[in-house]
Parts: structure tokens; C-alpha cells; sequence
């Protein structure tokens, strides 16, 4: 068995601006900064083997504040970025909505849209992190710094497996919210938690934005 905790990075300028990331690169906001601090204390309390990142800079800054808690060094993983949105990128849902009027507010990350990631490729890549952390990590805990849009779909994946696709989308991740999944090759993964965001009560940073990705 291998336990993870799914963490989604700060609020990012793009967060507070209201724009689409998907691949671009935003830094955090000051509010994001804070919340990363905050998730990196909640954090402390886990004994962790290791932490992988995104390789995108609002994950990587997250990483680092759990990171500075740890006797570790994150490791950036291309595998665990955001999913790709192509030319959806750098838009506010406004423009977006406007340049492609058959996009369905619910189908974002699967639109099918020239130029997005496929949702072949996005389930390939999460089978791809699930086996590598399974063969590495046996009896041990590691932390994932990632994004909404992927973690949400790779808690899907780990529901439904290659038809995840087929679920309506049932989890939203806030800015650092934490997920405990543990996983297992002889049986089903368990959840114990989703989207925990109890450590952005402190100081009243829990504004969080849940549906940019």
C-alpha cells in the first residue's frame, strides 16, 4: 500500500484574476503564498518519504513550503501538471465562452477542443503516476503537488478507473486543498479525504478559488 496526499498549489495570480490556465505559468499571489505557508504547516504533523511536484511554477513554490517542514528536496514530475487547454490558455471564461461558444461549462477539462489534451493522453498519464508510485513506494507516504483540474480527474481515475470520463465531475479542489488517498494493488484505493482545507481557517486565508484551472 502507498499512501498519497494530493495537494493543489496556492492561489495564483491567474486564481485572482480569473484566468484559465491550464499549462501557463503564474505565480502565486501574496494570498497564495500564505496559503502554501499554511498547508506546509498542516503538513508537518505527516511524516512524508517523499514529494513530487509539478513541474509549473505555482506548484513548485507550493512544493517548496511543505517542503521547507522536511528533511526533502520536491521533485518536479511533468506527468502530475495541469491538463493541457491549449488555446483556452491565458483567457478569462468570458473571452473563452466568447472564441468558443460550443463549450460546455461542465465539460472544460474534456471539451475535445483542437489544441487540448486528449482525454486518452490525460488517463494514460494517470495510470503512468499510479504505477510509479505503486512499484516505488510500497508501505510509504508521498505527497503529490499538483492542480484541480488533474487531481480531480485522478480522483475519478482511481473510482472508475479508464471510463472515468463517464462520471459526472463529483470533486472540486480549493487552492492547497489536501486529499489522503491510500493505494492499493490487491484491492480498491480508499479515500479517507478529500479537498481539506481546515488549515486556511487561520488568519482568514481561506478564500480559495475552485474552478479555474
Amino acid at each position: 500500500m502507498v499512501t498519497v496526499y494530493f495537494i493543489r498549489h496556492g492561489q495564483s495570480e491567474a486564481n485572482l484574476q480569473g484566468i484559465i490556465q491550464g499549462h501557463a505559468e503564474f505565480p502565486l499571489s501574496e494570498l497564495g503564498e500564505k496559503q502554501a505557508s499554511l498547508a506546509g504547516e498542516w503538513m508537518s504533523s505527516v511524516h512524508l518519504d517523499a514529494i513530487y511536484t509539478s513541474d509549473l511554477q505555482r506548484a513548485r513554490v507550493t512544493a517548496e513550503a511543505i517542503a521547507k517542514h522536511h528533511p526533502l528536496t520536491p521533485q518536479p514530475w511533468e506527468m502530475i501538471r495541469e491538463v493541457g487547454l491549449g488555446p483556452l490558455e491565458g483567457k478569462t471564461r468570458k473571452q473563452m465562452y466568447e472564441e468558443f461558444p460550443e463549450l460546455k461549462a461542465d465539460a472544460l477539462l474534456t471539451s475535445g477542443i483542437k489544441g487540448t489534451e486528449t482525454v486518452d493522453k490525460i488517463t494514460l498519464r494517470c495510470g503512468y503516476v499510479i504505477e510509479q508510485l505503486n512499484a516505488a513506494y510500497e508501505n510509504k507516504t508521498v505527497a503529490v503537488v499538483s492542480h484541480g483540474g488533474f487531481i480531480s480527474i485522478m480522483l475519478m481515475y482511481l473510482i472508475a478507473g479508464e471510463n472515468w470520463h463517464s462520471l459526472q465531475r463529483p470533486f472540486v479542489i480549493g487552492n492547497t486543498g489536501i486529499t489522503k488517498a491510500v493505494l492499493d494493488n490487491d484491492g480498491p484505493p480508499q479515500l479517507h479525504f478529500t479537498n481539506r482545507t481546515d488549515h486556511l481557517e487561520k488568519e482568514g486565508n481561506s478564500k480559495s478559488s475552485t474552478v479555474l484551472y
